[in-house]
């Protein structure tokens, strides 16, 4: 048996070592977890997460978070499989506390104390897959009034690309545009369809889509919008309005000879004017429109002779089984058709930015002004900035059967290139309006 020979300074060596076994404390910011900083972004709670029971969302994060029972969700898309190491970007405000951060099914705890910004590190989870991640953080003990103010959940890791999807920052805003979900358009296809007059088509929300905060927009023209949305609990409207050719977002500063005047509306109907997203006139109509019912939309638009185009709206449900007449609305410096057709869905509800809702778009046809009906069964794919900046991801749009489809928010994983063009089948007939006889 071969014997083994120790120096004396091998053996001090050796005795240092061993003492230290079993005795090393793990800060927060100088874990050897947290020194892998491969890639690593910080997503901020501001632009990207939810609270539930309890707590604020704020552009500065997490605030007023002192309930055990709130739980933050932070949502990341990520690009490729591999390692994900998250640390929190916590001021824990003076108090000692104890915060439970889960992720693809793992859960793990984080201990925080002190004053000021600190990285407080929770560990790493394996991706398997590309697609979203939704990180839930709760707090579960305190010392102080409340767990501190949570700004970012850190991100690193091979799992973490370049092309990671998340709101970065809120320059123009964006923390309030990122909640509220990426918006997403149909685009019609109407080269050499002439002169267009009328456009007409049908919107179908399926059970369970019609989330709050919805505007499932039908009739889209070059100068304004018609739909039908999700106000709230207990309200739904259905909703007309054209733009003013004066460009501002302030409806009071548009000049007399720029405004949009009303000629004419339906029973019921409110008219007023709109602002913050451009400025002009608006219409609306209170009704209880259902999901799982195929609603109907009619538009029309004429040039008149004093530089003015005149645009209407006719809404037809179901229920009622009759043509209403939503509003006639005069815009003036202009002279144009039915021009840059489109439908669209958005949310314009930032806390219902985190739930998925979809529509189906079916049945559009335009009349030309010589009284030729033309099937839409072509359209191009588009989204937002929210989109366009790979802020979010979660978008999608298509054909199915005779019905193009758009479906947007909740962080699903599959979504639709942009640009993309699709065509639907085609329907039979176009459809049967007596054109005199509408309110």
């Amino acid at each position: 048996m071969r014997r083994q020979f120790f120096t004396v300074s091998t053996l001090y060596l050796f005795l240092v070592l061993f003492s230290g076994c079993g005795q090393q404390k793990m800060h927060p910011t100088d874990t050897a977890a947290s020194a892998n900083t491969h890639n690593k972004i910080q997503v901020p709670i501001g632009g990207n997460a939810w609270a539930r029971d309890g707590g604020q969302i704020e552009e500065a994060g997490l605030v007023n978070w002192s309930d055990t029972r709130t739980v933050c969700t932070v949502y990341l898309r990520l690009e490729q499989a591999g390692s994900l190491h998250i640390a929190l970007q916590l001021d824990p405000q003076n108090s000692n506390s104890r915060i439970q951060v889960t992720a693809l099914g793992k859960s793990a705890e984080v201990t925080a104390s002190g004053a000021g910004k600190q990285s407080f590190d929770a560990g790493e989870w394996q991706v398997s897959r590309a697609g979203y991640v939704a990180v839930e953080i709760r707090g579960l003990t305190r010392s102080g009034a409340d767990f501190g103010v949570l700004s970012a959940v850190a991100a690193s890791g091979t799992a973490v690309t370049r092309d990671a999807a998340y709101v970065q920052n809120n320059d123009d805003h964006y923390f309030y545009w990122g909640r509220r979900g990426p918006s997403v358009h149909l685009n019609y296809n109407t080269d050499g369809l002439g002169d267009i007059e009328w456009f007409y088509s049908e919107i179908t929300v399926p059970a369970g889509n019609d989330v709050m905060g919805s505007y499932f927009m039908a009739d889209g023209f070059g100068e304004g919008y018609f739909g039908m949305q999700v106000n709230s609990e207990t309200e739904r409207r259905v909703l007309f309005s054209v733009w003013s050719p004066y460009q501002t977002d302030d409806p009071s500063s548009i000049p007399a000879d720029q405004q949009i005047a009303i000629l004419k509306k339906g029973e019921g109907v409110h008219t007023g004017e709109f602002g913050n997203e451009g400025a002009g006139g608006q219409s609306y109509l209170v009704f209880p429109w259902k999901a799982g019912n195929t609603y109907r939309f009619l538009l029309r638009g004429r040039p008149g002779a004093d530089n003015s185009t005149t645009y209407t709206a006719w809404f037809f449900a179901p229920e009622e089984n009759a043509w209403r007449l939503i509003a006639s609305f005069k815009r003036p410096q202009t002279q144009t058709w039915l021009k840059h057709l489109h439908g669209f869905l958005e949310n314009f509800i930032p806390e219902t930015g985190n739930t998925t809702r979809m529509a189906f778009y079916g049945n559009q046809w335009v009349c030309n002004r010589h009284g030729t009906w033309n099937e839409l069964t072509k359209m191009r794919f588009t989204g937002d900035n929210t989109a366009r900046k790979n802020f979010r991801k979660d978008y999608s749009g298509g054909a199915e059967g005779n019905r193009f489809f758009l479906r947007n928010c909740g962080f699903f994983d599959d979504f639709t290139e942009l640009d993309r063009e699709f065509t639907r089948a085609k329907g039979t007939q176009p459809p049967v309006i007596n054109f005199i006889a509408l309110p």
